[in-house]
């Protein structure tokens, strides 16, 4: 079945979004020194071979006309990744003095490198020549409270002084729609005018629902095949009902925070304020988190220019970090025993906990456990934890404390593989 989930006016949920281009629609004046490459899709079978090489022949073509930069379009992405097999082949046949932008219009990817001498290009340099694609940004993230108008909003403020760059808060004008859920997919290609068949994970795209303009991202917060649906705030009703009247076929439910709350912690997502402190909020030392402990090592690039901590980060790489976020599936059959011992029966409870309680290993504590939850899905007990760096590795039996009737017992918690739920259908194409 799939669920939809009312986002209101002024909310998003606790996690953020790609900042996303928005591109101006007609035109495609890319500088008058760039040439265009329009290499054949690359999505196919993961192969680029002969293409690859067609591609490198014509840019080197192109250049040898006196072009100074190439610009090829999605051919440089695939699989939601760059295809560096296709640009190493461009940047081994543009040379070290030129070069290569690559552009995807319908994804929301700018990629602008000189791959042999790895430039480094100011704004000015490079978005001169890709407007009107980049001119304009939409940035979904919020804080814990909800809104755009704390930290994320001042810290876009206060770093856009003196800048030719205007920041507008548009939360009131926007309603956000999450529709999630294995059939998700076909709901929106009944309900929508738009192309969601070949939408990949963490794109977007326009259409029309009930006739309302709308802008559609294949994004989520509950780790399954699943949809964010953005519309003017005052046709959002209309939207809404549009959905739930083509989605009774498919068995729509609508679904709340509750609900979301197990299904990201199935997913291994995690909630500010909640799995991590934000830094604003961190009143000591162990209060604060690096991006290493979280899992987010990979959105770190320590080869960009200077940028606000890239220095503590470097270390943090360097040193290495005293803890990890992990998850952990628990001991159900010691669950039980431990409540016969009291001559009761345990409950699978039916919403998550975001109570921290301690995790051991023997009479240490070696970390704790943030978020709790019988997933529905999966038939266990799990939970998101943080916890030594040296007891983070998958398999490792730890201790987590749970109370029966205020006694504090322990049961084993096994270190696993996060997510705890990622299908095939999340990412997959065409849907």
């Amino acid at each position: 079945s799939s669920a939809v989930e009312d986002g209101g006016p002024a909310r998003r949920r606790s996690r953020s979004s790609p900042i996303t281009p928005r591109y101006a629609r007609g035109g495609s004046a890319l500088g008058r020194n760039a040439s265009i490459i329009s290499a054949a899709r690359d999505g196919q079978g993961g192969q680029i071979g002969g293409e690859a090489s067609e591609s490198a022949a014509r840019a080197k073509r192109i250049l040898a006309a006196g072009a100074e930069k190439v610009i090829i379009g999605s051919a440089a992405f695939r699989d939601g990744g760059v295809n560096r097999g296709l640009l190493s082949r461009l940047a081994t046949a543009v040379g070290k003095k030129r070069m290569i932008i690559a552009v995807d219009t319908e994804g929301g990817r700018i990629l602008v490198r000189g791959w042999q001498e790895k430039l480094r290009l100011t704004p000015e340099e490079v978005f001169p020549e890709l407007e009107p694609y980049a001119s304009e940004f939409l940035c979904t993230y919020v804080d814990a409270e909800g809104t755009m108008r704390g930290t994320s909003l001042r810290w876009f403020r206060q770093n856009g002084l003196n800048m030719d760059v205007r920041v507008e808060d548009i939360s009131e004008k926007v309603a956000a729609l999450a529709l999630q859920g294995p059939t998700s997919g076909k709901l929106l290609k009944a309900a929508a005018e738009a192309e969601i068949a070949n939408l990949k994970y963490f794109r977007m795209t326009q259409g029309k629902i009930a006739g309302v303009l709308v802008d559609i991202s294949r994004t989520g917060y509950t780790g399954d095949l699943g949809y964010e649906i953005w519309v003017s705030w005052d046709d959002a009703v209309k939207v809404w009902d549009a959905l739930m009247d083509v989605g009774k076929r498919f068995d729509i439910q609508a679904a709340g925070m509750l609900a979301l709350d197990v299904a990201r912690i199935e997913a291994g997502l995690l909630l500010i304020e909640v799995d991590y402190n934000s830094s604003k909020k961190a009143l000591i030392a162990s209060q604060k988190y690096s991006p290493y402990e979280l899992g987010f090592g990979k959105m770190v690039h320590l080869d960009k220019e200077n940028f606000v901590g890239r220095s503590a980060l470097a270390e943090a790489q360097k040193q290495g970090v005293p803890r990890q976020l992990v998850g952990v599936e628990i001991d159900w059959t010691e669950v039980e025993a431990r409540y016969e011992k009291f001559g009761l029966t345990p409950a699978a409870p039916t919403q998550a906990s975001r109570v921290h309680v301690p995790v051991y290993l023997g009479e240490k504590q070696v970390g704790k456990a943030t978020s709790t939850t019988w997933s529905p899905l999966l038939k266990k007990m799990i939970a998101l934890a943080s916890v030594d760096t040296e007891h983070s590795k998958i398999d490792t039996k730890l201790q987590m404390e749970i109370t029966i009737e205020a006694m504090r017992q322990r049961v084993t918690a096994r270190v696993v593989k996060m997510p705890f739920f990622s299908p095939a259908r999340k990412t997959s194409v065409p849907v």
